[in-house]
């Protein structure tokens, strides 16, 4: 046996143990870079008889569908809470109760601000934020803890502690669901899904295997760019699709349909009735045939957005309280229009 046969051979015995000692390095780097956070001991009382949350339980992801605990398909309908930093004061219990009471919501979104006055200058943010979880999981509806920022991937620690600290405390909860990228803007998706996988692996290391919408690029519209490169760690996961009716039309239900043919869940965690500058004209053609669009598919969503800022997407007018129960005359023309389609 010549030398470099020799050596040949010592190397391949030692391939195993160098390859073990490797992934036992990387894996211990990685696990030092998730944020672990004391998992509170709650005892979660039964959600109210009747209620959303007593009727489906703990949802789950089964192929392209958001189910119930037995595996059944839900279709969730809801709100989505304006901007948390500009709410003003829309972040309550009064309005949580309207929404479940009067509008019937089965969900609605909790979009807490991250910049601009947001949760990483304002630690109260996330006061306001747990006033919304902790009525509408005393309510029995789904609540979505919704990271909402356009440019995460620079705030990749800052979103992997919160959702830490949101998992560890309220993942235990079926009402949760996590919403963690907003709309990624000038993004790559495989920039994307690399902050995502971070975020999902902290979310699942403090002890939460709930539901992860996950944000998909160019203002999470690009779900059919995602089906091609989903997740790794893809269980219980689903992807963000938003849209508005009187700018986003067919060319965008194709992008879903591409998606959803090729095994990706979709959850619709903001839509508006108008242009997608939030004001403009209120195209309800184009929102029915969206309605119509998810009904057939059995997408979950969230109409953007319970406020009374004077812009179209606004389902109240500017003079309306956020003290809750509103009457008619006090919602827009978006606002009459998708109550009633929330509780149809």
């Amino acid at each position: 046996m010549n030398l470099l046969n020799l050596r040949f051979l010592i190397v391949c015995s030692l391939m195993p143990a160098i390859l073990f000692l490797s992934c036992k390095k990387d894996n211990q780097s990685k696990q030092e870079n998730i944020p672990v956070v004391e998992k509170s001991i709650l005892k979660i009382s039964p959600a109210p008889e009747g209620s959303p949350v007593s009727k489906y339980g703990k949802l789950q992801i089964k192929g392209v569908n958001l189910c119930d605990a037995n595996g059944n398909i839900v279709q969730l309908k809801g709100m989505s809470l304006y901007w948390s930093q500009w709410s003003n004061g829309f972040w309550n219990k009064d309005v949580v109760n309207t929404l479940a009471d009067d509008w019937k919501c089965t969900v609605i979104r909790a979009a807490m601000g991250v910049v601009k006055g947001g949760y990483l200058e304002n630690s109260g943010e996330i006061d306001k934020l747990k006033i919304v979880l902790d009525a509408a999981i005393e309510k029995g509806i789904y609540v979505i803890i919704d990271w909402h920022d356009h440019d995460a991937i620079s705030h990749t620690e800052e979103a992997k502690k919160f959702f830490a600290e949101m998992a560890a405390g309220y993942g235990q909860y079926p009402n949760i669901i996590f919403e963690i990228f907003n709309e990624p803007i000038n993004d790559q998706w495989l920039d994307v899904r690399k902050y995502s996988e971070s975020v999902i692996e902290t979310i699942r290391a403090n002890g939460s295997d709930n539901v992860i919408i996950v944000g998909t690029t160019s203002w999470s519209q690009d779900v059919d760019i995602a089906a091609e490169f989903p997740v790794k760690n893809g269980k219980n996961v689903a992807y963000a699709l938003h849209f508005y009716a009187a700018t986003h039309k067919k060319t965008f239900r194709d992008r879903a349909e591409a998606a959803i043919s090729k095994g990706l869940p979709i959850f619709v965690s903001e839509w508006g009735t108008c242009e997608n500058n939030g004001d403009g004209f209120v195209d309800i053609e184009e929102s029915l045939i969206w309605l119509d669009f998810m009904d057939k598919h059995k997408l979950s969503w969230c109409n953007w957005s319970l406020f009374n800022k004077m812009e179209s997407a606004s389902a109240l007018k500017a003079n309306a309280k956020p003290s809750g129960k509103w009457n008619n005359s006090l919602l827009t023309e978006s606002g009459r229009f998708v109550k009633k389609k929330i509780s149809e």
